[in-house]
């Protein structure tokens, strides 16, 4: 990342780190209070000060609790994660009947056999990684409703036509939720994970190259002829062979770009919730969330280095072309530091956290601010990599507005 791309920084003169002062204060007077102690002395005083209208709302919520029922924060909060979980499930059953290790239908052997190129597991990651979503939103869905709240249906928005290669369920060609014939990848993930600032702090990063209006599974069979041919890597400039591949790696880099979202949306999420059980919920989930991202992090970087990297979609040059983020001569030529692209760097680099320059820094999760790693910004982003094309105005209006209840919920003690 070059220096003007990330704007200056001035620090705080309050970094809420303890003075010198107070801490003499403290240890002089033996001063110990038990946490829940004083927590409870802020209730009660907190209650006396409380207008009659506030009162009768926190004693409201106390009988949500105390009944079993959800508060409405903690409600809005699963039934965003429930609506991520059912997008995401469409998504990777796509993925799954395509490229998967166990499909009805047999999947599309040109296909997979690129997507082996990336690691020879793939089938079986995505296989697994389309189970783990599919259980989340049952349980999600389940628990709402077990709790008495309203659980997520996007049933009626299931009508994009989606893929017709050979291998696709040709019982759900129309019936999907989300579309892979177009994808705007956002590759910022990859630098921001190896850089050593955070976007929650006014970093901003580019992504090493653009993935734009690329497919993530073949079309039809134009794509994939019964014939086709992928080798093993290098795949050869002009070969046939190269389209699929192409698609393929687009694929990998959207399973991560994916999962990263998860990553940051979950921590997000639970931060506001009340309940012990739906943080209990959150937290669980979410990092089976990481796991993922951690996976396909893994596998994209073999798209990009050697033997696969140079690979280029003849059918779309301008919008897919995966350079070699190894080579010094090619990162010279894209104006990129090498430290910012190494494909085997997948472990967070530390970096600025909570404050900028006034603690050391620490390997994080980021984004993880509701701006940033939110529910809106959430629908935001996989609005812009063109996973809802072809969406109708309700399919919007119905996501903007779970999205902006998750993101007004508040923790309530």
């Amino acid at each position: 990342m070059n220096k003007d791309e990330t704007p200056s920084f001035s620090k705080s003169a309050e970094t809420h780190l303890p003075s010198k002062e107070v801490q003499s204060r403290e240890s002089s007077n033996h001063i110990t209070v038990g946490r829940r102690s004083f927590i409870r002395g802020l209730g009660i005083v907190g209650a006396t000060l409380l207008p009659g209208s506030a009162l009768l709302m926190r004693q409201a919520e106390a009988q949500e609790q105390s009944s079993g029922r959800l508060t409405k924060g903690d409600a809005d909060l699963l039934r965003f994660a429930a609506w991520a979980e059912i997008v995401e499930s469409d998504l990777w059953t796509q993925y799954n009947e395509l490229g998967g290790a166990t499909t009805r239908t047999g999947g599309n052997l040109a296909y997979k056999l690129a997507l082996q190129n990336l690691d020879g597991d793939m089938p079986q990651y995505i296989t697994d990684n389309t189970d783990d979503e599919l259980s989340h939103v049952a349980f999600l869905n389940a628990y709402l409703k077990s709790k008495g709240a309203e659980p997520v249906n996007l049933d009626r928005f299931r009508t994009l036509p989606g893929s017709t290669a050979t291998g696709v369920d040709k019982q759900k060609i129309g019936k999907r939720l989300t579309s892979l014939l177009q994808l705007n990848v956002d590759l910022s993930w990859y630098t921001r994970y190896r850089g050593e600032e955070n976007p929650d702090l006014g970093a901003i990063f580019k992504g090493p190259f653009n993935i734009l209006n690329e497919p993530g599974i073949p079309l039809n069979d134009t794509d994939t002829p019964p014939n086709t041919v992928v080798p093993a890597p290098p795949i050869p400039p002009g070969s046939p062979a190269q389209r699929i591949q192409a698609i393929a790696n687009t694929a990998g880099f959207h399973f991560a770009f994916i999962e990263q979202g998860g990553t940051s949306l979950y921590p997000t999420l639970a931060l506001k919730a009340t309940s012990d059980e739906v943080l209990r919920i959150l937290l669980s989930i979410g990092g089976v969330e990481i796991d993922h991202f951690s996976l396909w992090h893994d596998k994209a970087g073999n798209a990009v280095s050697q033997p696969l990297a140079g690979v280029i979609d003849p059918e779309n040059p301008n919008g897919a072309m995966f350079p070699d983020l190894n080579d010094p001569a090619a990162l010279a030529r894209l104006n990129l530091r090498f430290e910012l692209t190494q494909t085997n760097k997948i472990l967070p680099e530390p970096c600025d956290f909570l404050f900028k320059d006034a603690l050391p820094p620490c390997s994080v999760i980021r984004p993880t601010s509701t701006a940033l790693g939110g529910a809106v910004a959430t629908v935001k982003s996989f609005t812009a990599d063109g996973l809802f094309n072809g969406q109708p105005e309700g399919f919007f209006d119905f996501a903007m507005q779970l999205a902006t209840a998750a993101d007004s919920a508040r923790r309530k003690l």
